[in-house]
């Protein structure tokens, strides 16, 4: 009785241990890049959404050009989350806010490395955070597509600088 469960226990970790993602698996080289926001789509369809998905994929393919190599794994970014702060001024040192006053705009995604075969070999979460006045005045109309654009970029930049080449 005792030897089948000892045989199960290890099956399993051997399963765990060798599902796993390649902990060492580089970043350095990527066969081409992608963006997943279909997990954002759930509760955010609509012209922000697509916005963000040619932003990001314009950014990404400017931070990770370089690296691009034929028959490398492909550099995904899946959005799981894009919230944009309801009002972009008035940032100020109110001590009543605790440092914070609410006008902060989040992209929130991870980085997925997926080998030819469709396995994944790595991953990173990444969130980016920025202030809402990064899109300019807040009563121009054209601010929430430069706040959108400024996340993309911010995220893709800082993505580059946390997954960087061996």
């Amino acid at each position: 009785m005792r030897v089948p469960s000892l045989a199960a226990a290890f099956g399993l970790l051997a399963g765990v241990v060798l599902g796993a993602p390649a902990a060492a698996q580089e970043f350095d080289r990527v066969g081409g890049i992608a963006v997943d926001v279909r997990p954002l789509q759930v509760y955010a369809r609509g012209p922000q959404t697509e916005l963000l998905r040619a932003v990001l994929t314009e950014a990404m393919q400017r931070s990770f050009g370089d690296r691009i190599v034929r028959g490398a794994p492909t550099l995904v970014v899946r959005v799981s989350g894009l919230s944009l702060a309801a009002y972009g001024g008035a940032q100020g040192g109110d001590r009543s806010s605790l440092g914070g006053s609410g006008t902060t705009d989040y992209l929130d995604g991870e980085a997925v490395l997926v080998g030819r075969g469709g396995e994944i070999l790595a991953r990173h979460p990444q969130l980016s955070a920025l202030p809402a006045s990064s899109g300019g005045a807040w009563y121009d109309p054209a601010s929430e597509r430069r706040r959108v654009a400024a996340l993309a970029e911010h995220y893709a930049q800082w993505l580059r600088r946390r997954l960087p080449a061996q």
